[in-house]
Parts: C-alpha cells; sequence; structure tokens
C-alpha cells in the first residue's frame, strides 16, 4: 500500500518548480506536476498539462480539465500555487488582455484549485502553500499588473486562512531574487549585473531555489502547524535595505 502524500505543484517546469518538485520528491512525496508545456518532469510521478489563463477564462476547457484532476488526483495533502506570468508595461502600455492573463495565472487560478481541491485538502488534514513575491510589497517601474497579483495572492492568502478556520492551512512565501534561469535571462546572461544584483543584499548573495522549496517542505510539516496565514519572506534581508546617494 501506497502511504506517500501527494502535492500538487504548479508552474512545475520553472526554476523554482522543478526544485519543488526535486525536494519534495526526495522527501517520500508522490509529486503530481502542472505545467503549461507538455515537457514532464523527472521528480514527478503524475504530469498533466494544463493552462491556468484557460482554466480561468473558458468554462469548456475548465469543466474537461476537471473532470482530468478529479481523475488523476483522488487524495490531495498539499497544494502548492507556483506557477506565475510576468508581463512587464508602464502604465501607458498596458493591455488589458496581459492584466487579465496576469490576473487569472497568479491569482485567479490559485483560488478556484483552491476550491477545486478543498474537500480533499480538508479530508487530509493537508495545506495550501501560495508561492508570491517581494513584489507585493516591494516593486519596480514596469511591473504594474505582477506586483499587484502578487500583492493580492498574499491577501488571498490571509483571507483563506480566516475564512477555512481549523479545515485547511494556507500560508504564501515571497521569495526575493531567486537564481533562476528566468531570473538570468532578465539580465541577458549579463554576469557583472547578476554580481551587483548579489551585492545589494545584505546576504551578499541571492537566493537558490532550494531554499525556496525546503522552506515548503517544512511549511507543509505538521510540525511547523500553528504557522497559517502567513507570509514568509524569503529575500536576503533585500527588504530592509534603503540604498542612499553616493
Amino acid at each position: 500500500m501506497d502511504n506517500r502524500k501527494t502535492v500538487l505543484i504548479t508552474g512545475v517546469l520553472g526554476g523554482i518548480g522543478s526544485q519543488l518538485a526535486r525536494t519534495f520528491n526526495e522527501s517520500n512525496y508522490r509529486v503530481v506536476g502542472l505545467d503549461l508545456v507538455d515537457q514532464p518532469s523527472p521528480y514527478c510521478e503524475k504530469f498533466i498539462r494544463f493552462d491556468l489563463h484557460r482554466y480561468c477564462a473558458e468554462p469548456a476547457y475548465k469543466v474537461h480539465m476537471e473532470d482530468i484532476l478529479n481523475k488523476e488526483i483522488p487524495e490531495l495533502f498539499l497544494l502548492i500555487n507556483n506557477a506565475a506570468v510576468q508581463i512587464l508595461s508602464s502604465l501607458s502600455e498596458v493591455k488589458i488582455d496581459d492584466w487579465n492573463q496576469t490576473l487569472n495565472v497568479n491569482l485567479t487560478g490559485p483560488l478556484m484549485l483552491s476550491q477545486l481541491f478543498l474537500d480533499r485538502l480538508e479530508s487530509s488534514h493537508g495545506s495550501i502553500i501560495n508561492i508570491a513575491s517581494i513584489h507585493h510589497q516591494l516593486t519596480k517601474k514596469r511591473f504594474l499588473a505582477y506586483a499587484t497579483s502578487k500583492s493580492a495572492l498574499v491577501g488571498l492568502t490571509k483571507a483563506l486562512s480566516v475564512d477555512l478556520q481549523g479545515r485547511v492551512r494556507v500560508n504564501s512565501i515571497s521569495p526575493a531574487a531567486i537564481d533562476t534561469q528566468m531570473l538570468r535571462d532578465g539580465f541577458n546572461n549579463d554576469e557583472a549585473k547578476v554580481r551587483m544584483l548579489n551585492e545589494l543584499h545584505p546576504s551578499q548573495r541571492i537566493g537558490k531555489p532550494q531554499e525556496v522549496s525546503q522552506l515548503a517542505l517544512l511549511l507543509a510539516e505538521d510540525k511547523l502547524g500553528f504557522i497559517n496565514g502567513a507570509n514568509l519572506n524569503i529575500d536576503g534581508g533585500i527588504s530592509n535595505v534603503l540604498k542612499d546617494l553616493d
């Protein structure tokens, strides 16, 4: 008999998502991964191609995918809402379609999946972990949609923890700069800029994906079961920095 707990991870092929899958796989969890790209992770026992934006926007797709999810995931201990899109634009540039896609993937999707799996999570005495971002409190130009969605995701985390009162724990993790390929692509793989980014942090380095995944593992376990409705920053101290003029 397989007594392993099941974790569902969205955005499982990304830098943080793939490390989440690896950490939970190595900790004897049964890992089910969802992602937009059909490229199964070696750390997933089951992989399902899944488009969160369509799931929120297209009723027929929602019904179709829920039939699959209900069949393939009869039990669930942990839902990690990790998938996200980051479309940059200033106020004069922002397109409503991009805005809606960002909110669907980063906010509405986590809400709808939490609703879908609520009974299963309650039955297993499980929890939900939302991967938010430092952008929920500190942001930069042109991050309008992304920062708004992550602020709202932290708000959703807190609201759900109150609404579900003892049924399912809900927490969020807000990483700052994490050393993923997506981050390096954002700097055009310029090592000099990455070094500067390291030095901005009091830790003198940016984060590692495994640090986020290890925190998620700790939050999932019953030993820290009193943590509920919390948003945990993992930011190398950057949120304490006020940079002065040289």
